[in-house]
C-alpha cells in the first residue's frame, strides 16, 4: 500500500527508477543488462510500479491508515522450474513463512502453537487486536480463534461435525482424480466474529492435467511492502509440498490478489530504497524427500526440512507492520 497526496511527482520518480531497473532505454541497458526472464523479481516491481502509477488512496478504517490501492493483480510462479519468489531487493524471512504454511496445514490455532514452529507472525494479530481482545469468543492469551487453518482442517458442519477439506484434496490427488473442486478456502463468513482477522489469502485451487499438479491462490487484500512476499513464498511452497507428498509433478502456481496496497508510513522506504535496488537472481528451493505424506506434515517436519539454495539479497528494510 502506498499513498501520498503528491501521487504524480511519485510516479514520475518512481517510473525514472524503475525505467533504470528493468532496462527500457539505450543508457539503462548498457548500465542493467540483468535478463528479467530469469529474475521472478520483476513481477513484484512492476506491481509496485502500478500501484503508484495507479493507485487510489482509500482510508483503512481497521487500522486508521491511508493505502494507495489498485484492484486485480495476477503473479505467477514457476514451481516446476523452481524459481523461488523470494524478494531479493531487500531481505526475506522465508523462514517465518514457511513456518506460517505449516501452522495453517496442521490447523493450528494458536500463536504459541506457531511461534514454536519458528515464527511469531499471530503474535501481533491474536495479542493486540484490541477488538479480539474485548471479543467473548477469546479463549485467552494467544489464542487466535477460527481462523486460517482451524477452518481449512476443521470447517464447521451445521450437524456439528466438521470437514478437513487439506486431507479431501491429498487423498484425491494421491488417487490421481481431480473432481475440478480440490479447494481449501479459509473464508468462511459465518464465523468471522469467531476469529481474530479475517483471511487475506482465503483460498487454493488444485488443478491436475495428467501427472502435473497447478494451484491458483486467492487474496482478498495484500499489503505489498511487508506482506506479500510472505504469501508469494507460502503459495510456491504449498504446491511444491502438496505435489510431492501425492506423487505429482508440480507446474505453475496462479497468485490473485484483488486489494493490492502499500500503507502511507511504508511509502518513502518504498520510494527512496527498495525500488532503487537491482534485483538479483532467483534462488532455488530444497525440500526434504523424506516427506512423503500428510501425517508427515502433521507430526515431525520442521524448518530444517526446508533449505533455500543461492539467495542473493540486499539489506532488509523495516516497513512498518499495521495491526
Amino acid at each position: 500500500m502506498v499513498h501520498d497526496g503528491s501521487a504524480v511527482v511519485y510516479t514520475l520518480d518512481l517510473c525514472g527508477t524503475l525505467v533504470s531497473v528493468f532496462g527500457i532505454s539505450q543508457a539503462s541497458q548498457a548500465s542493467h543488462p540483468l535478463d528479467f526472464q530469469e529474475v521472478d523479481m520483476h513481477q513484484y516491481l512492476e506491481l509496485c510500479r502500478r500501484i503508484v502509477d495507479e493507485g487510489v488512496w482509500i482510508e483503512n478504517e481497521r487500522t486508521g491508515k491511508r493505502c494507495l490501492t489498485i484492484i486485480n493483480a495476477d503473479l505467477s510462479y514457476d514451481v516446476g522450474g523452481n524459481k523461488f519468489p523470494i524478494i531479493t531487493t531487500r531481505k526475506s524471512y522465508w523462514k517465518a513463512a514457511i513456518a506460517e504454511l505449516l501452522g495453517y496445514l496442521r490447523g493450528y490455532g494458536s500463536a504459541a502453537e506457531f511461534r514454536k514452529l519458528g515464527t511469531k507472525s499471530w503474535d501481533a494479530n491474536a495479542n493486540l487486536n484490541t477488538s479480539w481482545l474485548s471479543n467473548p469468543a477469546r479463549k485467552g492469551e494467544d489464542d487466535m480463534g477460527r481462523v486460517y487453518g482451524v477452518q481449512g482442517r476443521r470447517w464447521l458442519k451445521p450437524d456439528g461435525k466438521s470437514v478437513d477439506q487439506l486431507r479431501k484434496i491429498v487423498i484425491n490427488l494421491a488417487k490421481g482424480l481431480d473432481d475440478r473442486g480440490e479447494i481449501m478456502t479459509f473464508y468462511n463468513p459465518g464465523e468471522f466474529d469467531l476469529g481474530c482477522l479475517r483471511p487475506c489469502m482465503h483460498t487454493h485451487n488444485f488443478s491436475l492435467m495428467s501427472d502435473t499438479l497447478y494451484l491458483t491462490s486467492y487474496q482478498r487484500s495484500c499489503d505489498v511492502p511487508l506482506g506479500l512476499n510472505f504469501n508469494q513464498i507460502q503459495v510456491f511452497t504449498l504446491l511444491a509440498l502438496i505435489a510431492q507428498i501425492t506423487g505429482k509433478t508440480a507446474g505453475q502456481a496462479y497468485h490473485k490478489i484483488v486489494n493490492a496496497h502499500i500503507y502511507e508510513d511504508q511509502l518513502d522506504l518504498m520510494k527512496s530504497v527498495q525500488l532503487k535496488r537491482e534485483p538479483f537472481e532467483s534462488p532455488e528451493l530444497k525440500i526434504n524427500p523424506s516427506i512423503k505424506s500428510l501425517e508427515d506434515v502433521e507430526t515431525w517436519v520442521t524448518l530444517d526440512d526446508f533449505e533455500v539454495v543461492g539467495y542473493q539479497h540486499h539489506d532488509p528494510i523495516a516497513y512498518p507492520f499495521s495491526v
